[in-house]
């Protein structure tokens, strides 16, 4: 199936996409896509589809013992080497250690044409896992100078075990593929540890977009609210993130028989935070001109 229309190819700088588990082969047969011409597109639909079912098995396994071992933002070292070691084996380039623990595959296709970005993140959350799977996390880790539980909760362990599968797919056909492909894994996307940088901005300053530049860029998010099958992308945005933002309230402090000659910070802070409340559920049109 076509995963955009097929009237048109669309600036994909403009779109944020969500995919479902198996999302690497919706990756690899996106890529074709916009890359080749239609009659190429069938034929790879086609032989991309069979190496995905025949990968499938593979893929979980990936995913679960990363799942049974994840590790916190900046310190993805096991998952790196996992990845690393599993990108030389179909060999590519490969740079370690950028932004402190991020590894890029470069895969050299055999004709002319645009390189293109396919990007996961890595790094578990300081979550304790408490469900009774084979394959739960019993991880433990420090975070911001406390002994915390690790888990992937949000999925990063499949979004990484889904561009290994899209890159042992994609360096199979290599000598038909038009262009290159850099594969881009992210550490530190949940937020670097106090004190540290890290994350995105931290790889793109380290020229993880350079050397070769890339024209375009392709992220993923798996979904479960989705039924699996379907994929959904929107214009612009579609998923939201966290800023932290730290304020001071300084009181006076005052008799309890004259509270009127003092400053009550609990009070002062509850005007706060309802004031700034309803700017975002009052005031700010979250949905307008996305409909």
């Amino acid at each position: 199936m076509p995963i955009l229309p097929d009237k048109s190819k669309p600036d994909m700088n403009k779109y944020t996409f969500l995919f479902m588990p198996r999302a690497f082969l919706f990756v690899c047969l996106f890529f074709i896509y916009c890359f080749t011409t239609s009659a190429q597109s069938g034929k790879w639909q086609a032989s991309v589809g069979k190496q995905a079912d025949k990968l499938e098995p593979k893929v979980i396994e990936w995913r679960r013992h990363l799942h049974q071992n994840p590790e916190l933002s900046n310190r993805e070292f096991k998952t790196a080497e996992m990845v690393a070691a599993h990108l030389k084996s179909l060999g590519m380039e490969v740079k370690t250690g950028v932004a402190h623990t991020g590894v890029i595959g470069i895969l050299k296709g055999g004709k002319p044409g645009p390189v293109v970005a396919l990007r996961a993140d890595m790094d578990g959350l300081p979550v304790a896992e408490r469900v009774d799977l084979a394959f739960a996390s019993k991880a433990r880790g420090e975070y911001n100078g406390q002994e915390v539980g690790v888990m992937h909760a949000c999925g990063h362990d499949t979004h990484v075990a889904m561009l290994m599968g899209a890159a042992e797919i994609l360096a199979g056909m290599r000598s038909e593929l038009k262009g290159m492909v850099k594969f881009i894994f992210q550490p530190a996307e949940e937020g670097a540890p106090q004190g540290e940088q890290g994350g995105a901005s931290l790889m793109v300053q380290e020229g993880v977009l350079d050397n070769p530049k890339v024209d375009a860029v392709f992220g993923l998010h798996i979904n479960s609210l989705t039924e699996v099958g379907k994929l959904k992308y929107r214009p612009e945005g579609t998923m939201a993130s966290s800023d932290g933002l730290r304020i001071k309230v300084k009181g006076k402090q005052v008799h309890g028989a004259y509270p009127w000659d003092g400053v009550d910070p609990i009070a002062v802070s509850a005007q706060i935070i309802n004031g700034l409340q309803t700017i975002i559920s009052r005031q700010t049109e979250l949905m307008a001109g996305k409909a």
